[in-house]
């Protein structure tokens, strides 16, 4: 079966890591999503684990990612939704259970499809997530205010990629990003926010506590505001933002892969 999210559109020139992947395993699925500017390779390594534990797993490439930046200048927050929409539904075509994984916007994009889909994803896991506030950076902070007028005068703006303590490793990530994906990811960011509480699933909240990217305060607040009763915040203590590449790396594969299993039984 050929599935659609696997496809690289006509026209599209993708790095190679920054392309989708699939592994085939059993009747249970894990969709993992990765972060803005980042690509798929940031959630390899889990779906690699995962799938050797027997699960089947989908890494979708989220629109505008894996290119350039000035591919993701053209994309609006609606077509990251639809598509990971779409490979959610994918993966439950194939399976009897389906829990949702995603780092920094992925984990956004994952707490969006926990609030639409409350009946039919088994659980979901977010990995530094921001949805109550976005940036540390001072002067990121600054531009987060103004980006709805700045972006029609500033297109890109340098980059947050890469924030990790393992000094053997680094994401490959894009060394700017758009100043227009930004406002969109800030869109979603009050849309997933509004609708938290609509969270009921079990969540395993991921969050480092030295995140320089992303603020720590945001897994404390998915936490509190989630309708879950199955929750819990774990902490990580030997990352920065990109955990699921660092040090705590396989705390995180090894709890999430315990997690899915207890879901969905």
């Amino acid at each position: 079966m050929e599935l659609e999210t696997m496809k690289i559109p006509a026209g599209i020139d993708v790095m190679d890591d920054g392309k989708p992947f699939f592994f085939e395993g059993g009747k249970t699925g894990c969709l993992l999503v990765h972060g803005f500017t980042g690509t798929t390779s940031s959630l390899k390594p889990m779906g690699e684990f995962l799938a050797g534990k027997g699960l089947t797993v989908l890494g979708p490439r989220l629109p505008g990612h894996g290119t350039d930046v000035e591919d993701m200048a053209r994309w609006a927050y609606t077509d990251w939704t639809r598509t990971v929409e779409k490979a959610l539904q994918e993966l439950m075509s194939l399976c009897d259970c389906v829990c949702v994984a995603g780092l920094s916007l992925g984990g956004t994009l994952t707490l969006y499809l926990g609030e639409r889909y409350p009946d039919r994803i088994s659980g979901i896991i977010p990995v530094n997530a921001p949805v109550k506030r976005l940036v540390i950076n001072p002067v990121l902070n600054l531009l987060q205010k103004t980006v709805p007028v700045l972006k029609h005068v500033l297109k890109t703006f340098p980059g947050v990629g890469s924030d990790l303590k393992d000094p053997n490793v680094t994401e490959v990530a894009y060394e700017k990003f758009s100043t227009n994906a930004a406002h969109e990811l800030l869109k979603l960011l009050a849309v997933v926010k509004n609708d938290i509480a609509r969270i009921k699933m079990p969540i395993r909240i991921f969050e480092s506590k030295d995140d320089h990217v992303v603020p720590p305060e945001n897994g404390p607040f998915v936490y509190e505001n989630v309708a879950s009763t199955d929750k819990k915040l774990i902490w990580l203590e030997n990352s920065y933002h990109v955990a699921t590449l660092d040090l705590d790396k396989e705390k995180i594969f090894q709890e999430s892969y315990e997690f899915i299993t207890a879901v969905t039984g």
